[in-house]
């Protein structure tokens, strides 16, 4: 049977700082692959190369992915410092219309850490520049020393509200889960509903109150090792479900959120 297509939103990438490509990691890749049985796909991050309304003929789902460049300012109305970090225009660009293209039509979309943030601005929502400047924040980012596995290692709880879409696909109220990131929402969009919260308050789950499909999006990062992590087996499960289900009838598959 054929697999429905994932687009992984991709990131610009200098190879030996010299050559640009259009890359993702290759665990977001075995992710979709594997956990979510679809077919992944990686999507240049470029509005020259990425039309939106033709990448949502050609795809079923889209996953957006974390990365190094942050969601500029100027798309939340606040002016860059120094603590934003590095950009990337064009990213910004096609994600963000993709987002709201994908609530609009209820195509399902997962967001990964920036994918997480794109979700909020796109939404209409804000970003602290660093979580860990705020009174009273953990310090949320890569630990800079280490290997892979000590990096991506399970360092906090994230508790989810009761009853909530997040709490019914674990089937607990509290989970484990790593910590890669520097930004965090600060103003949450109109529509965003927050499902889940680190333990010093920091939102981790979120999804988009009456949209008609899947756009459940977290902070952490669930594709390290995805196929064998209990929590992030159940939120790529549940993505390719419904993928698979967009696929068969171009319809959205309802999400219950109360």
């Amino acid at each position: 049977m054929k697999r429905p297509i994932v687009g992984i939103i991709g990131n610009l990438h200098l190879i030996n700082d010299q050559y640009p490509t259009h890359a993702a990691g290759t665990m977001n890749s075995q992710a979709i692959a594997e956990v979510s049985d679809c077919l992944p796909m990686i999507v240049p991050s470029d509005p020259k190369l990425s039309d939106v309304p033709d990448l949502l003929d050609a795809c079923d789902g889209f996953l957006f992915t974390g990365g190094r460049p942050n969601v500029h300012p100027e798309e939340y109305g606040e002016a860059p410092t120094e603590a934003h970090g590095t950009f990337d225009r064009d990213r910004d660009a096609v994600a963000l219309s993709l987002v709201r293209a994908c609530v609009e039509r209820g195509q399902p979309f997962f967001g990964i850490c920036r994918g997480f943030q794109e979700v909020n601005v796109a939404m209409g929502g804000s970003l602290y520049p660093e979580i860990r400047d705020l009174p009273g924040r953990d310090n949320h980012r890569m630990p800079p020393d280490g290997t892979l596995e000590e990096k991506f290692e399970l360092r906090h709880e994230v508790t989810f509200v009761e009853n909530g879409p997040f709490h019914r696909l674990m089937g607990a109220q509290k989970v484990m889960t790593n910590t890669l990131h520097g930004q965090g929402i600060k103003m949450p969009g109109p529509r965003i509903v927050i499902d889940g919260h680190a333990p010093d308050g920091t939102p981790e789950a979120i999804y988009v109150a009456g949209a008609p499909g899947f756009t459940l999006s977290v902070q952490w990062h669930p594709e390290y090792n995805a196929a064998r992590d209990p929590v992030s087996r159940k939120l790529f499960g549940a993505f390719g479900d419904a993928v698979r289900a967009w696929s068969g009838a171009r319809q959205p598959v309802h999400l219950r959120t109360a």
